[in-house]
C-alpha cells in the first residue's frame, strides 16, 4: 500500500533533522533543468508567475541562484522534515522513530513540481514551485506537461513490486487535486482509494480546508505509525475525533466524519 500526499509552501531548514538517515530524490536532472530555466526569470516575473510580493518574490529568485548539486545534509534536509503546513502539522514527523522513518520511506510518496516524486528521506534544498504553477518551460505549457507520463510510471513500476509481493496495489491518494493531477489516475495499474473528511458544521457535514489537510496527515501519520499494509484497516481511522462513514462514503472516496473540532 503506498500513500501519496502534496508538499507545503511553508518550510523549515533551521531546526536539526530528527534522522540523520538521507536519500537523494530520483530525477535531480529534471530538477536542476527546471532550475535553470527558472533562474532566468526576473524577480517581477517570478512574482506575476507565482502570484507573490516583492519580498517573497526576492527569496525565492534567491533560492533558485543558491540550488547546487551535490544535496548534502549541512545544505540540504530530508523533505518529511522540511515541509511545514496544515498536512505536516497532523503527521507531525518529529515525533517518528527509525521505524516509523523506514516504514515510510517504503511506503509514502510526495508529489513536488520541482522533484516530482520524493520519497520521505529523500534530501531537498528550499523552493517554491506549485505543480500548477503556469511554468512555460522547455517541455511544454506547465509542469503537468513537464513531468509527462514520468510520476505515472514511476508509480506503476512501486506496484508491480507491490502486486507481485502483496497480491493486490492499492493507492492512498491523500494529495490535493492540484497535485494529484500531476499522476494520469485512469494509467495507475492500482486500486485507488481516496479519503475525505468532514466536519460537522451549521447543521450539517461539510469540507472545511484547514481541518481537512490537517487529517490528511494525521491519517498518514496513523498508516505509518501502525504500519498498515490493509487498506481495510484504515477504516479504524479515529484520530482526534474521526470515525468511517459508510453511508456517506461513495466506491473508493471514503468518507471520514467528526462531530466536533478538536
Amino acid at each position: 500500500m503506498k500513500i501519496v500526499i502534496s508538499p507545503a509552501k511553508t518550510l523549515d531548514f533551521e531546526t536539526p533533522a530528527k534522522t540523520e538517515v538521507f536519500s537523494q530524490p530520483d530525477y535531480l536532472d529534471h530538477s536542476q533543468q527546471l532550475i535553470n530555466e527558472l533562474k532566468e526569470l526576473s524577480q517581477a516575473e517570478v512574482a506575476t508567475l507565482m502570484k507573490l510580493s516583492d519580498k517573497l518574490a526576492a527569496l525565492n529568485v534567491a533560492r533558485f541562484g543558491s540550488w547546487s548539486l551535490p544535496f548534502q545534509p549541512d545544505n540540504a534536509k530530508q523533505a518529511l522534515l522540511a515541509f511545514k503546513g496544515d498536512v505536516y502539522t497532523g503527521l507531525d514527523a518529529e515525533s517518528f522513530s527509525e521505524q516509523d522513518f523506514d516504514f515510510a520511506q517504503d511506503h509514502l510518496r510526495i508529489l513536488s513540481g520541482l522533484y516530482g516524486l520524493l520519497r520521505p528521506l529523500d534530501l531537498i534544498q528550499p523552493y517554491r514551485l506549485e505543480m500548477g504553477t503556469k511554468f512555460a518551460n522547455s517541455k511544454g505549457k506547465d509542469l503537468y506537461q513537464f513531468w509527462g507520463n514520468q510520476l505515472t510510471e514511476a508509480l506503476n513500476q512501486e506496484f508491480a513490486q507491490e502486486e507481485k509481493e502483496h497480491g493486490e496495489a492499492v493507492l492512498v491518494n491523500l494529495a490535493s487535486n492540484e497535485y494529484f493531477k500531476a499522476v494520469k489516475a485512469k494509467e495507475l495499474n492500482a486500486r485507488i482509494i481516496t479519503p475525505v473528511f468532514k466536519d460537522w458544521k451549521n447543521g450539517q457535514y461539510k469540507m472545511i480546508s484547514f481541518y481537512a489537510k490537517k487529517a490528511r496527515g494525521l491519517m498518514t501519520a496513523y498508516i505509518i505509525q501502525h504500519q498498515l499494509t490493509d487498506p481495510e484497516q484504515l477504516k479504524g481511522f479515529d484520530l482526534e475525533g474521526h470515525y468511517f462513514s459508510e453511508e456517506q462514503s461513495k466506491g473508493d472516496q471514503w468518507c471520514f466524519l467528526r462531530d466536533h473540532d478538536e
